[in-house]
């Protein structure tokens, strides 16, 4: 027979983590975790790129840190740059909607008709494996150069990832589970909207993710190909400064494409937690 004692003892375990995210400074400490790893890489790429630049090595080209993150300061300083980012993200955002969209329906759809799957289940992954790169010169001759041509290279590069998430996400969804769906009513959108759709919803945040990653790197092709007058993007000004041999400029342009792509990923990062955490797939001692 359960005694009183060990119910309480029971739980002041169930408890114990609440307790321990009242603990002074452990937000702090959780924060300096996460934090020092990245900090000791930046930390290391610095040095070896500085030992580089010390040994003489290409030195007519070659500018270490100092020099390239000065030329960065002097650009961000100028605003040209904000307003070169500002335009590529809406570029981005813009098209990454619109992948969204269409990778979604699309997955539904092959996922749940099979011969929709057969007949074009392989050509979404072959889609997906396509260099991005080889879709700009079709996009310019399709809709010439302008910002619909730099579009649908986002929506090709972002849509057959996010579909592929979709269609993974459906094919794990156990069939016990579905058939207690329809047991208890569910049919059709029902279906989808209160089973399917749920239950598929970890793999199709993944999708998600490898679709901005697609996306992003089908955008910076784009822009290095397709120059829209009166619209200076990333892509363009990258160009430009290779054009130039400027190897300051160029690292400084590589540098701002990767910042947007770490802070991107992780806001994906964190949702993918928020999800896990709810789904309680999180083990709360790791967590914390």
């Amino acid at each position: 027979m359960v005694t009183d004692q060990a119910l309480r003892g029971l739980d002041n375990l169930e408890l114990q983590p609440g307790l321990e995210k009242r603990e002074p400074g452990r937000l702090a400490r959780k924060a300096w975790s996460a934090v020092w790893p990245k900090l000791l890489a930046i930390a290391l790429v610095l040095a070896v790129w500085e030992l580089v630049t010390l040994t003489g090595w290409k030195k007519y080209v070659l500018k270490g840190p100092g020099p390239v993150f000065s030329d960065l300061w002097q650009q961000l300083q100028h605003g040209m740059l904000w307003s070169t980012i500002g335009w590529t993200l809406r570029s981005a955002v813009t098209g990454y909607l619109v992948a969204l969209v269409i990778g979604s329906v699309v997955g539904m759809f092959v996922a749940r008709i099979p011969p929709l799957r057969a007949a074009v289940g392989s050509i979404i992954t072959g889609l997906q494996t396509m260099p991005s790169v080889a879709w700009a010169p079709f996009a310019i001759v399709l809709f010439g150069e302008n910002n619909s041509a730099i579009l649908f290279v986002i929506i090709l590069g972002a849509a057959p990832a996010i579909a592929n998430g979709l269609i993974n996400g459906v094919d794990y969804t156990p069939p016990l589970l579905l058939r207690a769906g329809k047991t208890m009513g569910l049919r059709g959108i029902a279906l989808y909207r209160f089973l399917i759709l749920p239950a598929s919803l970890p793999a199709y945040v993944a999708g998600l993710k490898q679709g901005w990653a697609f996306g992003w790197r089908s955008l910076m092709a784009a822009e290095l190909f397709i120059a829209i007058i009166g619209q200076v993007s990333i892509g363009q000004l990258l160009d430009a400064d290779m054009q130039n041999q400027d190897f300051a400029g160029v690292t400084s342009t590589i540098i701002v494409i990767l910042v947007i792509g770490v802070v991107v990923d992780m806001i994906f990062t964190k949702a993918d937690l928020t999800l896990r955490r709810r789904r309680g797939l999180l083990d709360p001692a790791a967590a914390s």
